[in-house]
């Protein structure tokens, strides 16, 4: 071994063991005790008792204080604690200078046993565990010193005694009205007798039990004017639950509600000559010029005089307006308690602010999208957020951005180097409700819109071609549920030109006919369906729950109309060939939080399927699918793999036009985890591939087939580093290969990359891959 590798092995290993020599306790009193964590909490269930996860998950979270310089959890430090040593090494009594500023930038305060308090601690985990009815449990700390008693973890012993169970569970014995409702919402309680004891489940139906009576005309009603009872001498481990109303509750919490005058006042951002309009459920007071029509107006007002007060239509009202567009601000009130007076009725207030119509906006940012290609874009949009006094916005954005793409040995050894750039004109109307008869949209419980879509796009790819594409749609977008979103694109058409070809693009497209057909000049008219549910489940919100599918049918419609006419294939529109296939996307995401900290594991299932038939041979290479890159199988590089275990020739610069598909499948699943302030780290494993559904004898093992299938899907794994500063996460991850579709005669077996260093792939970028 040379010198200078031995200087270069030894220098670092020393400023380690010197960097781990700094005392971390120089500054502590001599009565303080570092903490450094926590070694074990031990959990102890008596005979044939079980804590459910719930239970150890919350009460763990009051025994997990995270030390000084925490690695991911309460267990673990990281070996350099820089907060430490700038606390101990660099304090300075002068509050200026260098040395100041450094010290103030760099120390952490450390964490001391007597600040965490662990018996105080002790006794907060007894009562969780009684919260969750384990009622006798015990919890015991015991500290573990070192270092002559300066540092010390702490170990927690707990020792779970028999869960507590409903014996029977009675309610409010009230009178009228009110008695009827609450015995209609015993039925679908959430407390069950034989279940175990736990206070959430007691918060959460005090709670329900009032959102429901205040939707009934009860606005007055509170949780908190109802009260538990608990005998626990029913039996053993037995608990005989009553709910009753409190003593001395006020009489207007005890009768229902209508609604009574509703008194608009608008105000505009210019002052003006002041007027009062009648509407059918309300009165305006408004400034002229009114910025609204009237009917806009009263169909965003869900409280009708008359009708039983709830918080519901009160709730509506107030989002309804806001999501109109045009105010600044919306106020609601309702006719104070202590001035009603014995009156049944509650009087409404609402106070909307106009906002400036005009908005235009600039933006620069460094784009990283699903196709690989990264590089600074700018935008520049302008909206008219209330073209036609409804809240409509009519937004033109003019944008362009200059690409590169990045590549790694997975690609086949081809150059990478595809600068670019992309020039954008669209036009965008928005109207916030939905233009379909009255009598579709009269039980419509969820406000819609309907957009209308004109565009222009030119993308230059020097080294290929010059493409634009001319587009126009029109669409519905609607919930039919908190959950459930719909977005139907009831027209679309696109028309896709090549203004130019370079000599190698055209040799390309002369040796590959298919892909030449998915380049070709033509239309592709379709409609367009898209589903959207997504769900965050747990009192804590720790699992969300996401899908997404989308179906495409394009040229049907329009191939049927010619065909009625007596228009034999090839069929054509204003002289092109036009596009007619169908395609489908469906994609699942799950994610779940581990633990109270900012662990999550997430998942993803995508798969995709499209096939042209009729009028067209393939689908537009738009609409082919692709897999690898930034937010897919983050080994390799975008277009390096497929279809199916066809590879391009090493030689062939142009070989990933070959590298697209008819069927895809894709499995992500990522642990993401925090590692200090905003810096977090996530380690993953991605597989899929994409294949063809028709033979091409052009790319031979490209087609989909149950043989080889799963020699044919392609796996990576690696971890990044990610940093979220609030609006954006810069995220850099670095793939590892583990196995390529295609053989690789260099390398038998599964694990088939020639060496790891060719099997790395790094990528930066903006978001999250999913």
């Amino acid at each position: 071994m040379s010198p200078q590798r031995i200087r270069n092995i030894v220098l670092p290993l020393c400023a380690v063991l010197l960097a781990a020599s700094c005392s971390t306790t120089r500054r502590l009193g001599s009565d303080e005790v570092l903490y450094t964590g926590v070694k074990k909490i031990l959990i102890e269930p008596d005979s044939g008792v079980v804590l459910t996860p719930a239970a150890e998950s919350a009460v763990k979270e009051p025994l997990s204080v995270a030390p000084n310089n925490p690695l991911y959890s309460p267990y673990l430090r990281t070996p350099l604690p820089v907060g430490l040593w700038a606390y101990n090494y660099l304090y300075t009594p002068k509050e200026k200078g260098f040395k100041y500023w450094f010290y103030k930038r760099l120390a952490k305060q450390p964490v001391l046993i007597s600040k965490v308090q662990p018996q105080l601690r002790t006794k907060v985990a007894e009562q969780v565990l009684e919260n969750y009815g384990y009622f006798g449990s015990r919890a015991a700390d015991s500290l573990l010193y070192r270092k002559r008693g300066r540092k010390a973890k702490v170990r927690y012993t707990l020792g779970i005694a028999p869960a507590w169970h409903y014996s029977s569970i009675a309610y409010p014995q009230a009178v009228g009205g009110l008695k009827q409702l609450i015995d209609s919402l015993q039925a679908t309680s959430l407390l069950r007798v034989g279940a175990q004891y736990n206070l959430d489940s007691l918060t959460l139906e005090r709670k329900r039990i009032s959102q429901l009576l205040r939707n009934r005309g009860y606005y007055y009603f509170r949780p908190e004017y109802m009260e538990y009872l608990a005998d626990t001498t029913a039996g053993r481990r037995q608990v005989a639950l009553r709910l009753n109303l409190r003593p001395n509750v006020p009489q207007a919490a005890l009768m229902p509600y209508r609604v009574g005058d509703v008194t608009v006042r608008l105000t505009n951002i210019k002052p003006g000559p002041a007027d009062t309009l009648r509407l059918p459920d309300a009165t305006v007071i408004a400034r002229r010029p009114l910025k609204i029509r009237p009917r806009v107006l009263s169909r965003a007002l869900t409280l009708r005089p008359g009708q039983l007060f709830t918080v519901d239509a009160q709730n509506r009202t107030q989002t309804d307006l806001n999501k109109l567009g045009i105010f600044r601000s919306v106020n609601l009130s309702v006719t104070p308690l202590d001035s009603l007076r014995g009156s049944d009725t509650l009087d409404v207030e609402i106070d909307a602010r106009f906002d400036y119509p005009l908005e235009a906006a600039l933006e620069t940012d460094v784009t990283s999208k699903s196709n690989s290609f990264i590089g600074p874009g700018v935008t520049f949009r302008v909206s008219n957020n209330n073209l036609f006094r409804g809240g409509e916005v009519l937004s033109v954005k003019l944008n362009g951005s200059y690409e590169w793409q990045t590549g790694n040995k997975n690609s086949g050894g081809r150059s990478s180097r595809l600068n670019s750039y992309e020039l954008g004109l669209n036009a965008n109307l928005d109207i916030p409700r939905l233009l379909l008869p009255r009598s579709m949209t009269r039980r419509q419980k969820y406000p819609g819109s309907t957009s209308f879509q004109l565009g222009v796009d030119l993308m230059n790819r020097p080294s290929f071609f010059r493409l634009i594409a001319f587009s126009g749609s029109a669409g519905y977008n609607f919930q039919t549920s908190p959950y459930s979103r719909h977005s139907l694109t009831v027209f679309k058409l696109t028309y896709n030109k090549l203004l130019h070809t370079t000599d190698s693009f055209d040799r390309t497209m002369d040796e590959n006919p298919a892909i030449a057909m998915s380049f070709r000049n033509q239309f592709v008219p379709s409609i367009n369906y898209t589903y959207t549910f997504e769900r965050t489940y747990g009192a804590t919100g720790n699992r969300r729950f996401y899908w997404q599918n989308s179906v495409t049918s394009a040229g049907n419609l329009l191939s049927g109309i010619l065909r009625a006419f007596g228009e034999r294939q090839p069929q054509t529109l204003f002289g092109n060939r036009f596009s007619q296939f169908v395609k489908e996307v469906s994609e699942v995401k799950f994610y779940h939080r581990i633990g109270r900290r900012n662990n999550w594991l997430a998942t993803r299932l995508l798969v995709g399927a499209g096939y042209a038939y009729g009028n067209s041979e393939v689908m537009p290479y738009s609409e082919q699918f692709y897999i690898g890159g930034a937010n897919s199988i983050r080994a390799f590089t975008i277009r390096s793999l497929g279809p199916g275990s066809y590879r391009p020739p090493t030689d062939d610069r142009n070989g990933y036009l070959d590298q697209t598909g008819d069927f895809k499948l894709e499995a992500n699943i990522e642990y993401r985890f925090g590692i200090m302030g905003r810096l977090n780290g996530a380690v993953f494993l991605d597989a899929g591939n994409i294949w063809l559904l028709k033979k091409d004898p052009k790319r031979p093992g490209a087609e989909l087939k149950w043989k080889g299938f799963l020699n044919d899907i392609a796996l990576g794994t690696g971890f990044g580093l990610r940093y979220d500063i609030s609006y954006l996460v810069i995220r850099a991850d670095l793939g590892i290969g583990l196995h390529t579709p295609y053989p690789n005669p260099d390398k038998k077996g599964y694990y088939n990359i020639s060496s790891f260093k060719d099997g790395l792939g790094f990528h930066l970028a903006i978001g999250y891959p999913f």
